[in-house]
C-alpha cells in the first residue's frame, strides 16, 4: 500500500482572522505608549541646593539675621533645609512653605502678595492647601529657562529682607534673578 503524505497547510478562517484582529486593536493602546517618549525633566542637584542654602544664611547672617532657608524641587518636595543658630522655631515651616508656594506657583512669594492685595477675589489662592504661604521671602529657581523648584527664606525682620536672603542664594548658584523690583 503506497502512502501519500500531504503536507499540513492551516486554514485560516473567518473566526482566526476575527481573533487576530481583535488581538491587534486591544494591544494598540499599549503599542500607542510604547511609541511615545517619556517626559524629561531637570532635577535641581543637591550640590546646588545647599550651596544655595549657605549663601542664604551668610546674607542673612552678615546682615544680623537669623533665618531658616529651604530647597524644594519643582514639585515642592524638601530637597534640603538648614536652621542657623537662635534661629526661632517657626521659620522652619515658614521657610518650606515659602519655598512650596514659589515651586508651586512659579512665582515670587512677594509678588503673589501683591496680586492678591490688588485682586482681592485671589484671596482663595492662599486656601488652595495647608502647604501654600504668601509672604515674601520664597522665590522660584530658575535655571536655564526651566523653574526646577523653590527656595525659601524665613526669619528676617521683613519679607523684603527675606527676599534679599533667598536673591542670595539664587545669584549663587546661576538662577535667574526672581526678586521683585523695588517701587
Amino acid at each position: 500500500m503506497a502512502c501519500l503524505h500531504v503536507p499540513y497547510r492551516p486554514v485560516a478562517t473567518t473566526a482566526h482572522r476575527f481573533m487576530i484582529a481583535t488581538v491587534f486593536v486591544l494591544a494598540m493602546p499599549y503599542l500607542a505608549f510604547a511609541s511615545e517618549e517619556f517626559l524629561k525633566e531637570s532635577v535641581l542637584p543637591m550640590g546646588l541646593a545647599g550651596k544655595a542654602i549657605q549663601a542664604s544664611l551668610d546674607a542673612c547672617k552678615k546682615d544680623g539675621y537669623r533665618v531658616s532657608v529651604s530647597v524644594v524641587d519643582r514639585a515642592g518636595v524638601l530637597r534640603a533645609m538648614a536652621r542657623a543658630d537662635g534661629a526661632g522655631p517657626h521659620t522652619v515651616d515658614s521657610s518650606r512653605k515659602k519655598a512650596y508656594t514659589a515651586a508651586s506657583l512659579r512665582r515670587a512669594t512677594t509678588e503673589l502678595a501683591e496680586l492678591i492685595n490688588k485682586v482681592p477675589t485671589l484671596q482663595a489662592l492662599r486656601e488652595m492647601n495647608d502647604q501654600v504661604l504668601i509672604l515674601g521671602g520664597g522665590l522660584p529657581i530658575e535655571i536655564g529657562g526651566e523653574v526646577v523648584g523653590g527656595i525659601g527664606v524665613g526669619g528676617a525682620p521683613g519679607a523684603h529682607l527675606d527676599d534679599a536672603c533667598a536673591q542670595a542664594g539664587l545669584d549663587a548658584i546661576g538662577a535667574a534673578p526672581k526678586t521683585p523690583a523695588a517701587k
